[in-house]
């Protein structure tokens, strides 16, 4: 799939045509980094943004322990990719943000760290109060 930040300047293509899963997640974190009640994320094995040199990154804790790049776009602040740090080499998947990807189907998005939910979870879709239950 191709993707963009909004202004451009990072342009990448994923890996896959399509993500393994997408993800609404509720956390704090997310909301945050989202500026709004959800960030989404959409899963695709490893690839790398970093030799990008509009792209930088930093270092955050996330709650459930574990460490993870966030790589973000000098020029227009917008968040492209999430990876986990992993002791021996690089991780198999990077959470990319979705809006980020043109083309992509929304449907089935799961719901994730819905504890920290501000608007509702629509009914009959598959959440999670916590992290997901799916392996990694």
């Amino acid at each position: 799939m191709d993707g963009s930040c909004a202004c451009g300047a990072v342009k990448f293509t994923t890996p896959a045509k399509a993500p393994s899963m997408i993800f609404h997640c509720h956390c704090i974190d997310c909301r945050k980094q989202s500026a709004s009640a959800f960030g989404t994320s959409a899963i695709f094995p490893f690839f790398s943004v970093a030799d990008d040199p509009s792209v930088t990154s930093f270092i955050k804790q996330a709650d459930s322990g574990r460490k993870k790049h966030c790589y973000f776009c000098i020029k227009c602040g917008s968040r492209i990719i999430h990876a986990t740090i992993v002791d021996d080499g690089n991780p198999k998947t990077v959470s990319v943000k979705a809006g980020l990807l043109e083309g992509l189907d929304w449907s089935g998005a799961m719901h994730i760290f819905c504890r920290s939910a501000v608007v509702p979870i629509p009914e009959g879709v598959k959440r999670w109060e916590a992290e997901p239950d799916i392996p990694k």
